[in-house]
């Protein structure tokens, strides 16, 4: 066979095993997701009307969160693995400095938004509550992470 034949069969399975990466990701989210709704939910004791106006509030703000530090972060942060600061011109570096400086400030502004609007919904007792069920979640998911890691 020749190596033209062979060469789209191959890229074809290397972009398939990168979407399969991506999609495993994405139902790893999805499942957690699940899991921290139903955690908040039975922590927050939320009337149905409280839960009827946070959740879409709760879902904007964590989606829009994720994105800033997950995919905006995530890209600032590959520049700087491997030595590759080293590399960097200064005009590169302080390009990138600024890029996670803005960054930085939307995630602010964001949270600043979200308490605003957490706070026409819920009580300050309950927007407390909800950052200490949030803490606790964290934890947890971590302890399970490294009991799972600890066992392979």
């Amino acid at each position: 066979m020749k190596i033209k034949n062979i060469l789209p069969i191959l890229l074809f399975l290397v972009s398939f095993s990168f979407y399969a990466q991506s999609e495993k990701t994405n139902e790893k989210r999805e499942k957690i997701k699940a899991y921290k709704v139903s955690f908040l939910t039975t922590e927050l004791e939320l009337t149905s009307n409280e839960a009827e106006k946070f959740w879409p509030i709760y879902n904007a703000f964590d989606d829009k969160q994720f994105e800033l530090r997950h995919e905006k972060m995530k890209t600032y942060l590959r520049k700087l693995n491997d030595d590759n600061v080293n590399s960097l011109s200064e005009k590169e570096a302080a390009t990138l400095l600024s890029q996670i400086e803005s960054t930085d400030k939307e995630l602010y502004f964001l949270r600043e938004k979200y308490m605003n609007n957490l706070r026409k919904v819920l009580t300050a007792k309950k927007i407390l509550k909800l950052k200490k069920s949030e803490d606790d979640f964290n934890r947890k998911l971590l302890r399970q992470y490294k009991e799972k890691a600890g066992k392979n």
